[in-house]
């Protein structure tokens, strides 16, 4: 992966994760989660971003005290890795516990150009 795609991958997890952080600060619960699910898309071919997004679902779900979306994140921790080594990631998926972890999805148009090789 060339490095301006890294680059774009990484500004783009940092404003989604500042998104959800300050959405989750005004009391936007469900706009905090759409930011951490964009960033999930961007960075589930990454091992330790995808780790970090999945923590940070976690995180989110803990606080809020959604027990069947923490062990929905606890189980995606576990099978992260082994996704990421195998280079079974079913591209597009949100990482939500509402979705299937092998189920694949549509990317967003907006979300495709940040990880598209071409512009590089």
């Amino acid at each position: 992966m060339a490095d301006s795609t890294r680059a774009r991958m990484a500004a783009f997890l940092a404003e989604e994760y500042r998104g959800a952080s300050v959405a989750e600060g005004s009391g936007s619960i469900e706009r905090a989660w759409h930011h951490l699910e964009r960033a999930h898309i961007v960075a589930q071919t990454l091992l330790w971003p995808h780790c970090q997004s999945h923590w940070k679902m976690l995180n989110l779900a803990i606080r809020q005290r959604d027990w069947r979306e923490a062990n929905g994140q606890i189980a995606r921790l576990a099978l992260a890795p082994l996704g990421n080594l195998t280079g079974r990631i079913p591209i597009g998926n949100t990482g939500r516990s509402d979705v299937s972890a092998f189920a694949r999805m549509e990317i967003p148009s907006d979300i495709r150009t940040v990880l598209d090789t071409t512009l590089d």
